[in-house]
């Protein structure tokens, strides 16, 4: 939460320089002056927010293990009473069939244990000596079960309130850029220039990638959300996610996750369908579509759109497929 608070500040005082403004001795400042503001605070701001796609992919993932389990430990547990049952029938026969020590060994033993005490009961079958086997193989495997199940609830309580806190205060500085766009834009459509720029993709290839590239050009003009993955609004990696699900190419909604998938390409490889990071600590990525451009969803109160493939400084490239 330290490294949260911190972006958040610096997003704050970035936002109040422009919504409280300098003296009246200094002119209002252009759309275009509130613009650059409005980057400057963004690319404080998208890291959190990628944070948060990144903890909520892992949180998702927490919860259908932990439902997994659960569905597999129910009938477990009905298999070890029935071992157990079998069990308590198993010293019964030994108490009338044999000596006593062998009903002892059986009633007063934990049954994680029986397995080596068989020995004292070599009047029995080998079918029931596998049985009581059996039993502590089921025994152990729950425990181990439960125990997994007790520490990822533990881990979901944990991340659960800390997104719960990352959320609203990011939403918090979500209303303030939003302001800033009014003061630059009034109340009409934020976007700064046409949605797109001429055809696309550029380049059309009848590949996974180039079929990724058209999804991405049939979202344009969606609005960003933060943290979503559509189906009626994208975030940066919401889009790409989506683009390349749709020809049947899993990525996780988080761009760190995003730039471990596939394979490094360079600058002269890029191909439609690749993917481009933006920024040292890859919190923004788009998807090329040729001839020197990219669809991307740029920040909230924006839409999704063709832009220029240099709109910030590059990290990398990575083809998914």
């Amino acid at each position: 939460m330290k490294r949260m608070r911190n972006l958040l500040v610096a997003v704050v005082v970035t936002v109040g320089i422009v919504v409280t403004g300098p003296t009246a001795a200094f002119a209002t400042p252009s759309p275009g002056q509130v613009e650059d503001q409005i980057d400057e605070a963004w690319n404080k701001l998208e890291p959190v927010i990628e944070d948060w796609n990144g903890n909520r992919t892992k949180l998702t993932k927490l919860r259908k293990q932990q439902k997994s389990l659960a569905q597999t430990l129910a009938p477990l547990q009905k298999q070890v009473d029935a071992a157990m049952v079998e069990v308590r029938g198993l010293a019964t026969d030994a108490y009338i069939q044999g000596p006593p020590s062998v009903a002892n060994a059986i009633l007063t033993g934990d049954p994680d244990g029986l397995a080596d005490k068989l020995t004292l009961l070599d009047q029995l079958t080998s079918n029931r000596k596998a049985s009581i086997e059996e039993v502590s193989k089921l025994r152990d495997k729950y425990a181990a079960d439960k125990t997994s199940v007790d520490k990822m609830e533990s881990e979901i309580a944990v991340r659960d309130t800390d997104l719960s806190g990352k959320k609203v205060a990011i939403e918090k500085e979500i209303k303030k850029l939003q302001k800033l766009r009014i003061t630059a834009y009034g109340d009409s459509d934020a976007s700064d220039g046409p949605l797109r720029t001429g055809p696309c993709p550029v380049d059309y290839t009848n590949d996974k990638g180039g079929r990724a590239a058209q999804k991405a050009c049939d979202l344009i003009g969606l609005p960003y959300v933060f943290g979503s993955n559509g189906p009626n609004s994208y975030d940066c990696s919401g889009l790409t996610q989506e683009a390349w699900g749709s020809v049947g190419v899993h990525l996780e909604h988080y761009t760190k996750d995003q730039w471990t998938s596939g394979k490094s390409v360079s600058a002269s490889e890029l191909k439609p369908g690749d993917l481009v990071f933006y920024w040292s600590d890859v919190h923004h990525v788009a998807i090329y579509i040729g001839g020197g451009m990219v669809v991307h969803a740029p920040h909230t109160g924006d839409h999704v759109r063709m832009a220029t493939i240099d709109r910030g400084p590059i990290a990398g490239y990575r083809r998914p497929a």
